[in-house]
């Protein structure tokens, strides 16, 4: 069920807004780890880009599959909704079923130079060896799926790498986080090198874990238009260096251009926004209401 790819720049939730050109594609594998629908405006045009990418480019696009892509999670956060309301109760619930069928077939990880393994949540309790995924038969739906798609979809890093081990996690009962030392047990396990994973705000786009053998990973900046976050994107080289490249949250709107240069104003605001930015909030604490820390859970 794994994804064998050779090379790639990963993205982890949704596309940058950038200008794409069609040859980029052709020499460059990309893949997406996942949360490509829920908490925005467009996810009926992400997701069909996305889709569009894969049919134009089959071996260069990859998408596997987060824990947005169900339908007892999108029906609550967003997208069934957007389908109704874009395209009429009718055709936008037709739609909305057709998309998570689709999703009920995505592959659920990916395996790059049998060396570096992707997936949307992690190792959770349950997956000491690659096979146990690649066993995983599709389609699969969440409430058909054993502990083991749980994990993969939904669970997280303990707080840091000083806390090992298993513990509660507090996105629901049933849900664990995982410590540095299950990492480094699944890396040595199957000949592995590094877990990248996406699931989590992290502030800065991205965040190293078990003593950088786990990279979490979170492309979308300003998450909710709140979380003030920057985003990133991760690069692997042929030699399977993994360079990070951050996405920063557009500037505010200028409201006299003549009196300060654009120029000044977005460097200068760049600055102050790297500089003030929190750190991630931490892990394996309650959810609070209204809580702007609290995005990291969601």
């Amino acid at each position: 069920m794994n994804i064998d790819i050779k090379r790639s720049t990963f993205y982890s939730s949704v596309l940058e807004e950038a200008n794409f050109f069609p040859n980029i594609f052709r020499y460059i594998d990309y893949l997406f780890l996942g949360d490509y629908v829920d908490r925005g405006q467009h996810s009926l045009e992400t997701i069909t880009l996305l889709l569009a990418l894969k049919v134009e480019y089959p071996s260069n696009v990859h998408l596997i599959r987060g824990n947005h892509e169900a339908a007892d999670i999108n029906a609550l956060f967003g997208f069934r909704i957007e389908c109704i309301e874009r395209m009429g109760e009718r055709d936008g619930i037709w739609v909305w079923h057709r998309i998570n069928r689709l999703f009920n077939w995505l592959p659920l990880a990916a395996l790059i130079e049998k060396k570096i393994i992707c997936m949307h949540g992690g190792i959770g309790r349950s997956i000491n060896h690659v096979e146990q995924i690649e066993n995983l038969q599709r389609p699969i739906t969440m409430e058909a799926g054993s502990i083991v798609l749980m994990d993969l979809l939904w669970s997280d890093p303990t707080e840091n790498d000083s806390v090992e081990g298993l513990r509660p996690n507090a996105r629901g009962p049933g849900l664990v986080t995982f410590g540095p030392d299950r990492v480094m047990e699944f890396c040595n396990n199957n000949d592995l090198q590094l877990i990248v994973r996406a699931h989590e705000c992290v502030m800065d786009g991205f965040e190293r874990f078990a003593q950088g053998h786990l990279i979490t990973l979170f492309s979308a900046t300003n998450y909710c238009g709140t979380a003030n976050n920057a985003g990133a994107i991760l690069v692997l080289g042929r030699d399977l260096v993994v360079v990070p490249k951050l996405i920063h949250p557009l500037p505010p709107a200028i409201s006299s251009p003549e009196a300060s240069p654009e120029r000044h104003i977005e460097d200068t605001w760049m600055q102050e926004l790297n500089a003030n930015r929190p750190p991630t909030p931490t892990r394996g604490r309650p959810q609070v209401a209204n809580d702007r820390g609290s995005l990291a859970w969601i």
